[in-house]
C-alpha cells in the first residue's frame, strides 16, 4: 500500500510531461525545427552520388587504357598520364564527414580536373588512329564514358543545389533559430568551386560519329 501511494504522486508529475510533449512537437516539426537536419542530409546524399559517378568513371579507365595501349602503344607519355592522374584522383576523397573543409573539397576537385585533362589529352591522340576508333571495345568505351561524364555533371548540380539549400537554412530565419539554439554544431558545408560554366562534360569524341 505504502509503494502504491509513493507511486501516485509520480505518475501524476509525469502525466504534464508528456502532455507537454505532445502539444510541443508537433509545433517543433511545423515550425521547421527538422529543416536543417534534413537540408544536412540531403546534401551528404548528393555527395554521395558525386563520388559514386566519379568512382564510375576510374573503373572504366584501366580498360580505355589497355584498349588504347594495343593499337598506340608508342604513346607512353599520354598513356602514363592517364594512370598517374587515376591513381591520384582515387586517393584524394572527401567523405561526407568532412564536407566542412573547403580545403579538402578543392584538393579533390583538383584531382578530378587532372584526370579530366589527361583523358581529353587521351582522347585527342585516339584521333590518329583509324584502327583504335573503329575497336567495338573502344566504342563501347566511348558510350559508357559519355554517360558517365553526363551523370557526374548531374550529380555536382544536384550537390551545389543541395548544399545552398542546406547552408541557407543556417542563416536564414527562421531556422536561423533552431541552428542558434539546438543545432550548434551544423557548420556550412563546402562547395565546388568551379564556375557553371565550366560544369559541363567535356566533350567525349572519338571521331566516330558521323556530322549532319
Amino acid at each position: 500500500m505504502l509503494a502504491q501511494r509513493l507511486a501516485r504522486p509520480s505518475t501524476l508529475r509525469t502525466l504534464p510531461t508528456f502532455l507537454m510533449m505532445a502539444i510541443v512537437l508537433p509545433l517543433l516539426a511545423g515550425c521547421g525545427y527538422n529543416t536543417i537536419p534534413t537540408a544536412e542530409e540531403n546534401a551528404r546524399a548528393a555527395w554521395s552520388e558525386v563520388l559514386n559517378q566519379y568512382q564510375r568513371r576510374a573503373d572504366l579507365i584501366p580498360n580505355l587504357v589497355e584498349t588504347v595501349k594495343g593499337y598506340a602503344s608508342h604513346e607512353k607519355d599520354t598513356l602514363d598520364a592517364v594512370v598517374q592522374a587515376r591513381a591520384k584522383a582515387t586517393q584524394i576523397t572527401v567523405t561526407p564527414e568532412t564536407l566542412k573543409d573547403p580545403e579538402a573539397l578543392k584538393k579533390f576537385q583538383d584531382a578530378q580536373a587532372g584526370l579530366t585533362s589527361a583523358l581529353s589529352r587521351l582522347i585527342a591522340v585516339s584521333e590518329a588512329y583509324p584502327d583504335l576508333k573503329a575497336n567495338q571495345n573502344f566504342l563501347a568505351l566511348q558510350a559508357q564514358l559519355e554517360g558517365t561524364e553526363n551523370r557526374i555533371a548531374v550529380a555536382r548540380r544536384d550537390y551545389i543545389q543541395a548544399v545552398r539549400d542546406y547552408n541557407l537554412t543556417l542563416k536564414t530565419f527562421p531556422s536561423v533559430l533552431w541552428a542558434t539554439f539546438w543545432f550548434r554544431g551544423s557548420e556550412p558545408f563546402a562547395n565546388f568551386t568551379v564556375a557553371e560554366d565550366k560544369m559541363q562534360p567535356p566533350k567525349v569524341d572519338f571521331g566516330t560519329k558521323q556530322g549532319g
